[in-house]
C-alpha cells in the first residue's frame, strides 16, 4: 500500500465510506513477506512514499521473477527494476505490463506513474556516454512521478551548448548533472541555478579518469554550493534524490 493510498483509506474510515474493520484487514498485511532468500519491505512505500526497488544485477532471473510475484501479490502496483540485462528481462517478459528500457536496464511493472511532483527535473550529460546513467536517473524520477526535461551531451568543452539550455536549467526543481573525465559539469551548472544540483561521477574516461574516480573526487570538491553528490554510476540514486526534491510539502501542502 503506497502513501498515497494509506491516507484515501484513513479518510474514508474517518467520512464512514469504510468500516473499521474494513481498515484493520487491510492494515493486517505483514511488514515483511519472506521468500527464504529474500525479505521483502511490504510497508516501505507507507513510511517512506516509494514501495522496494529490485536491484537486479546480483540476482537470478528467477530470484527476480519470485520477488516480482510476490511484491505484486502484496499490494504494490509499480515495481523498478534496476542493473536488468536483457537477458534477466527475458524472464519478466511475460509479466503483466512489464517494460524494459535497455539503454538505462531498467525494467517497470504497472507502468510509469502520472507526475505529481511539484515542478520539473532536469537531467543533462557532459557527453553522449554519460546517457545510459543518466537514463536510468531519469526513467527512475519519471517512475516516482516526476516530470523530466533531458539536456544531453552539453559537457563543459564546448560551454555555448549548455548555456543555450539556460531557460531549462533556471526554472528546474532539481538538477541531475552526469559527467566522467574530469566531472566538471556539475560545478559548472551549480553556478548558474538556485536549486540542488545532484552530480553523479560516470566511469566514462581515458585511464587516469581510474573509472570514475576522478570526476568523484572532482564533484566532491566542487566550489559551487548545492552540490551533492552520489557514487560512481548511480543514476538510480540520483533521480531518487532529486524526486524527493520534487515532492517536498512546503506549508502543508
Amino acid at each position: 500500500m503506497e502513501r498515497s493510498e494509506l491516507e484515501k483509506l484513513l479518510e474514508g474510515v474517518a467520512q464512514g465510506r469504510v468500516s473499521v474493520s474494513e481498515a484493520e484487514l487491510m492494515l493486517r498485511q505483514q511488514p515483511v513477506k519472506e521468500l527464504g532468500f529474500a525479505n521483502i519491505d511490504t510497508h516501505r512505500a507507507v513510511r517512506t512514499g516509494a514501495g522496494e526497488v529490485i536491484f537486479g544485477e546480483p540476482k537470478t532471473p528467477e530470484q527476480i521473477l519470485s520477488i516480482t510475484k510476490a511484491m505484486l501479490q502484496t499490494g504494490q502496483e509499480h515495481i523498478l527494476i534496476t542493473r536488468l540485462s536483457p537477458e534477466k528481462a527475458d524472464a519478466l517478459s511475460e509479466t503483466d505490463s512489464f517494460e524494459y528500457y535497455n539503454e538505462a536496464r531498467l525494467g517497470i511493472v504497472g507502468g510509469i506513474k502520472k507526475a505529481d511532483g511539484h515542478g520539473t527535473i532536469v537531467v543533462a550529460t557532459g557527453g553522449t556516454g554519460d546517457i545510459p546513467v543518466a537514463e536510468e536517473a531519469a526513467l527512475t524520477a519519471e517512475f516516482l512521478g516526476n516530470k523530466v526535461c533531458r539536456i544531453y551531451d552539453v559537457g563543459v568543452a564546448g560551454l555555448h551548448r549548455l548555456l543555450s539550455h539556460l531557460d531549462e536549467l533556471m526554472q528546474a526543481t532539481a538538477i541531475v548533472a552526469a559527467a566522467g573525465m574530469e566531472g566538471a559539469l556539475a560545478s559548472v551548472i551549480g553556478g548558474l541555478v538556485d536549486c540542488p544540483v545532484i552530480a553523479i561521477p560516470t566511469s566514462v574516461g581515458y585511464g587516469a579518469s581510474f573509472g570514475g574516480v576522478s570526476a568523484l573526487l572532482s564533484m566532491l570538491n566542487s566550489c559551487a554550493s548545492g552540490v551533492s553528490v552520489v557514487n560512481i554510476d548511480n543514476g538510480f540514486g540520483a533521480g531518487y534524490q532529486a524526486s524527493m526534491i520534487n515532492h517536498i510539502r512546503i506549508g502543508g501542502l
